[in-house]
């Protein structure tokens, strides 16, 4: 059978058939002119400001107030977290594809996806090409270097020495000959933990407004799969682990190494909380940013029986980092998204089927969303800061949140 092309997805598609697709309903109560589509909530009312008109010839929709139309073509690839083909960096030609394709009843081979991006990267990350400085315990000379990276942070020596195994300055040459440091958390697979640095999760010194002037991944890094995994009792995450992560009874997740650090110097020094053994034994996670299912099952699959306390930011998109983690520790197949408003998750489970659950994240209660998807949330704890902050770190530095929608993710992938 031929291919189809984008001609014929344009004039064989209805753009009111690829709305109904996206999750939009026929508003019949609209009484305007020309048709109008809009989506329903969970709480069976319309979403306030979602909506798309459909114009006059009947081949195009818009979005009011806005009056840029889009075409089935151009409304896929500008909205593709809507359809259940979408994969995060996947081409939009192949979702219309896909989409369209499907819409129509007409097969599709299966293909090898190419990822130019990819191709066109530069060589993996090679921890040779930096000369590292690290933290050894007893020797105060060594531990000088690193007192402007922690002490904005609030992070107090008795936690660098807990954690100093798993951090180190990291020095690389420019092309043009300057040289720059930073604070380098190493990344490693959950699968070799420590064995090999696949990355760094990076932070520079504070500028003169004491503010991180850099965050990021050093070039090279493996972000997917590479995740920052600290263990405190005779380990090394740049030389590998002692003890392996299998046997862990707790794993830790977080957004950023100094959460981590954060969560620890706040909980060993809380009376009546965690032991101190327990958090030695632990095993703590940095994504390095917003975390990718590979990071995730990775992880699950390697630390069968331990308890996953996820410490994820208390943002929005924080929570949807622990309901995405709840549905793939439940090996559910699926994708998922904010809305424009950042007011609902809307969760595309394909498990068993297609089903699109749309969720409030005001109010949130984990174990609630949990229940509504269905999801096994045991060997789960859902574990963020006091509600007056954004993270760990600004709990501990006493820096309430001013508002969530002032708050950035600031991490570059």
């Amino acid at each position: 059978m031929s291919e189809l092309t984008y001609d014929d997805f344009k004039n064989r598609v209805n753009i009111q058939d690829l709305l109904v697709d996206a999750g939009y309903q026929l508003n019949r109560r609209d009484g305007m002119r020309y048709p109008s589509y809009v989506r329903i909530g969970s709480d069976g009312k319309r979403v306030h400001g979602d909506k798309f008109i459909v114009t006059a010839n009947g081949l195009c929709c818009f979005q009011p107030p806005e009056r840029k139309n889009y075409n089935v073509i151009s409304f896929i690839k500008e909205h593709p977290t809507f359809f259940a083909e979408y994969r995060p960096g996947m081409s939009g030609d192949r979702l219309v594809n896909l989409v369209c394709n499907r819409i129509l009843n007409h097969p599709i081979a299966d293909r090898v996806t190419r990822d130019f991006e990819k191709q066109r990267e530069t060589r993996p990350f090679d921890i040779n090409d930096y000369e590292t400085h690290g933290f050894i315990n007893g020797n105060w000379e060594s531990q000088k270097r690193f007192y402007l990276y922690f002490q904005h942070r609030g992070i107090n020596l008795q936690t660098q020495r807990a954690f100093s195994d798993h951090f180190f300055l990291a020095t690389r040459e420019r092309g043009d000959g300057k040289k720059y440091t930073n604070l380098s958390f190493p990344l490693s697979l959950a699968a070799w933990p420590g064995k090999d640095v696949v990355g760094l999760e990076e932070r520079s010194r504070p500028n003169a407004e004491g503010k991180t002037a850099y965050k990021g991944m050093a070039v090279g890094s493996n972000a997917t799969e590479g995740l920052w995994i600290a263990r405190l009792e005779n380990n090394r995450s740049d030389m590998g682990f002692t003890r392996p992560i299998g046997e862990a009874n707790d794993v830790y997740w977080f957004e950023s190494a100094f959460d981590a650090m954060a969560y620890y110097q706040i909980k060993i020094n809380e009376p009546g909380n965690v032991g101190y053994h327990d958090l030695a034994n632990a095993v703590y996670v940095s994504t390095g940013g917003s975390p990718t299912k590979r990071q995730f099952s990775s992880m699950i699959e390697h630390t069968p029986k331990a308890v996953h306390h996820l410490c994820f930011d208390r943002d929005r998109a924080g929570r949807m980092f622990a309901i995405n983690f709840a549905l793939q520790k439940d090996g559910r197949v699926f994708s998922s998204h904010l809305t424009q408003d950042k007011k609902t998750l809307v969760v595309t489970d394909l498990t068993n089927g297609l089903k699109r659950h749309e969720l409030p994240l005001e109010p949130f209660n984990f174990r609630d969303v949990c229940d509504r998807l269905g999801i096994d949330s045991r060997g789960i704890g859902y574990e963020p800061c006091d509600s007056r902050y954004k993270d760990w770190n600004d709990q501990l530095l006493d820096k309430p949140m001013e508002n969530e929608e002032s708050q950035t993710r600031g991490i570059k992938r």
